[in-house]
């Protein structure tokens, strides 16, 4: 079974990976500096709760089988095209960016598997153990690519 945010160890030990990140850790791959892709993680996890609208974008990855795959099989693409909103938030302080992604990531935790969740803008109606697996998988690309 893939790794979820909602798996406690397995949440702490992506925040771990967190903590041994720094605002000049330089990516492997990609156009994000440190800062940014803690941004756009955060403003992901706002999107995950239905804090931050995002609009809807009907592309292949609706189609459930593709959606699966995409979730829980393949691997997460590198150069996947984001939506604009989850670019938009501009960095702050590194230690007060981190904690509220900290943050972000835990208050999408307590939301629970069982707990009605918004749809995605490409993949439609998730479930709450899909988004529970999709952040991980998304926070989890993002910290390897820089190398933590």
């Amino acid at each position: 079974m893939p790794k979820s945010i909602h798996d406690p160890a397995a949440r702490a030990a992506l925040l771990a990976r967190l903590d041994r990140l720094d605002a000049t850790t330089p990516a492997r791959w990609g156009s994000f500096t440190a800062p940014r892709m803690v941004t756009h993680l955060i403003e992901s996890a706002r999107m995950a709760t239905g804090d931050l609208p995002v609009k809807a974008r009907r592309t292949f990855l609706s189609n459930r089988l593709v959606r699966y795959l995409f979730i829980y099989v393949a691997p997460f693409p590198r150069g996947a095209p984001t939506a604009p909103e989850l670019l938009a938030r501009a960095p702050n302080s590194w230690a007060a960016d981190v904690a509220t992604l900290k943050a972000e990531i835990e208050r999408a935790a307590v939301r629970g598997p069982a707990a009605a969740w918004p749809a995605h803008p490409a993949f439609g109606a998730l479930s709450g153990a899909d988004w529970g697996v999709l952040i991980h998988k998304h926070t989890d690309h993002h910290l390897s690519q820089f190398g933590v």
